[in-house]
């Protein structure tokens, strides 16, 4: 049996904002049902994620992957950059 309180949450999304030090900004992308009428709709959400070695840029495609709370708002950290931009 696997324990539930070992697992953390990943998410993949692009960077928005690298202009603070060690922090970025990463918007992420799904697909969302429409309770009364079944359309399927976008819906974006923005992380803030922790970059220890500011290796993401404005652009690129990140693996962000949920931590202990770093600050107000940080709660996730880059896992590795999926895609350079171009």
């Amino acid at each position: 049996m696997t324990d539930e309180r070992g697992r953390r949450k990943i998410r993949t999304g692009t960077v928005i904002s690298d202009a603070r030090d060690k922090t970025i900004t990463v918007e992420v992308v799904s697909s969302k049902r429409h309770p009364k009428y079944g359309k399927t709709m976008p819906t974006r959400k923005r992380f803030h994620a922790h970059d220890e070695t500011n290796q993401a840029r404005l652009g690129d495609t990140v693996r962000i992957v949920e931590t202990r709370p770093l600050s107000k708002s940080k709660r996730w950290r880059v896992a590795e950059v999926v895609e350079r931009a171009r």
